[in-house]
C-alpha cells in the first residue's frame, strides 16, 4: 500500500502523522511511505532521515493526496486538503466530527473512508488512540492555566502554589478521565489547592487511592459545579463524550459569577468544548476574555510540544497503520471491531452514531456499510 504524510498545515501544528521509526516499520512490511518535504521540521527530523528510514520525499501536499492510497495525518483535515480527497481513500486521522459539520459535510462528499483515532476502542472501554494526546493535554492545562494566571496575562496574579504563609491557587478540575488525571497530577505537584468533580464514584475512589488528602474529591452535580467553579482561580474542563459533542458543564451564568481574572482552560474544545463561553482559539492566538474571566480553549494544545507528541501518538497508532495497510481497510475494521469503532464516514455514509445524530445524516452501522 502507499502511504501518504502530508505536513501539517493547522495553525501552529507541527507534530507529524509518521515519524521515521514508523515509516522504517511501514518500510519493512514492503509498503510504500510518501512523506512531504518539511513534513518533520517541527519535530526536529530533516528530510534525510525520512529517506534514511525508507520513505520518498515528495515536494507537496497535492503530490501526497494524489498518490497516496491511505493518508496518516495528525489534525482533521483543513479544507483545502479536504477538496484534495478521492473517493476511496483512506483518511486515518483526528477528526472530532461532532462539532464540526462543514468538515464532515465535506467528508460525505468525498467518498473517503474516514478513521477517526479518536473513537478507536480498546478491550476494556478505553480511547487509546486519544489517550496519549489528553495526556499531553492534562499536563499543558496547568502549564497554560499557571501562565494564564499572572498578571500580564490577564490573571487574578496569584502564582499556583502559593509560598510560605500565602495560599496556593484553587485548581477544580471537572471530568476525571485521563485529562483530569494528569491535570491534577501537574497542579499537585505545583502544590495547588485541587477539587476533582466527576459523576462516577468508582473514578472518585480512584483520585482517592492515588492522591490521598492532597485532592478533594466531589461527586459532579449542577450545584457542585457551580459552588466550586465559581470559586476558582483555575477551572479544567475535562469532559468527554465518545465521538459527541461535550456537554456544557460550565454555564455562561457561572462564568459571569467567577472573580476578576479566573482562568479558564477548556480541554474539550476539540468536542466543542463544555464552557457556554468557550470557542477555539490557537497557539497564535490562545485567550480571550469573557465576563472579566480569561479563557485558553486551543484546539491543539499538544502541538506545541510537537515531538513529544508524535513520538506518543506513533506509539499507539503505528499497530493499526500496518494493521490496514497489509490488510486492506476492510479486513482489518472486519477482524477488529476496536478500530471499526473509528470508522466515522465510509463512502459517502456517516457511520458513527453520535455524529449522525449531532449533526442529523442518517446513521448507517459500520458493519453494514462495510459488507455494501
Amino acid at each position: 500500500m502507499r502511504i501518504g504524510v502530508p505536513k501539517e498545515i493547522k495553525v501552529h501544528e507541527y507534530r507529524v502523522g509518521m515519524a521515521p521509526t514508523s515509516v522504517r516499520e511501514a518500510a519493512h512490511h514492503g509498503h510504500e511511505v510518501l512523506v512531504q518535504t518539511g513534513a518533520g521540521a517541527g519535530i526536529g527530523v530533516d528530510d534525510a532521515e525520512y529517506e534514511s528510514a525508507g520513505a520518498e520525499i515528495v515536494d507537496s501536499a497535492a503530490a501526497v493526496f494524489e498518490a497516496a492510497d491511505m493518508l496518516v495525518k495528525v489534525k482533521e483535515p483543513q479544507a483545502a486538503e479536504r477538496k484534495m480527497l478521492k473517493p476511496g481513500q483512506i483518511l486515518f486521522t483526528y477528526l472530532h466530527l461532532a462539532p464540526d459539520p462543514d468538515q464532515t459535510t465535506d467528508l460525505v462528499a468525498s467518498g473517503a473512508v474516514c478513521i477517526a483515532y479518536e473513537t478507536v476502542t480498546s478491550a476494556g472501554g478505553g480511547l487509546p488512540l486519544l489517550a496519549p494526546m489528553s495526556e499531553v493535554a492534562g499536563r499543558m492545562s496547568i502549564q497554560a492555566g499557571a501562565h494564564c494566571l499572572e498578571r500580564e496575562q490577564g490573571g487574578i496574579g496569584i502564582l499556583l502554589g502559593g509560598v510560605p504563609g500565602v495560599p496556593p491557587a484553587s485548581v477544580v478540575v471537572i471530568g476525571g478521565g485521563v485529562v483530569g488525571v494528569n491535570a491534577t497530577e501537574m497542579a499537585v505537584g505545583f502544590g495547588a489547592d485541587v477539587v476533582v468533580l466527576d459523576k462516577s464514584i468508582d473514578v472518585l475512589r480512584g483520585f482517592a487511592r492515588r492522591f490521598g488528602n492532597r485532592v478533594r474529591t466531589v461527586f459532579s452535580t449542577r450545584q457542585a459545579v457551580d459552588a466550586y467553579a465559581t470559586g476558582a482561580d483555575l477551572v479544567v474542563g475535562g469532559v468527554l463524550v465518545p465521538g459527541a459533542a461535550a456537554p456544557k458543564i460550565v454555564t455562561a451564568d457561572m462564568v459571569k459569577r467567577m472573580r476578576t481574572g479566573t482562568v479558564i482552560v477548556d480541554v474539550s474544545i476539540d468536542q466543542g468544548g463544555c464552557c457556554d463561553t468557550s470557542r477555539p482559539t490557537t497557539h497564535a492566538d490562545p485567550t480571550y476574555v469573557v465576563d472579566g474571566v480569561v479563557h485558553y480553549c486551543v484546539a491543539n494544545m499538544p502541538g506545541a510540544v510537537p515531538r513529544t507528541s508524535t513520538f506518543a501518538l506513533n506509539n499507539v497508532t503505528l499497530p493499526h497503520v500496518l494493521a490496514i495497510a497489509d490488510k486492506g481497510y476492510r479486513k482489518a475494521l472486519e477482524d477488529d471491531v476496536h478500530l471499526r469503532g473509528g470508522l466515522n464516514v465510509h463512502k459517502g455514509a456517516v457511520t458513527y452514531e453520535a455524529v449522525a445524530d449531532e449533526l442529523g445524516y442518517p446513521y448507517v452501522e459500520s458493519t453494514e456499510a462495510l459488507a455494501a
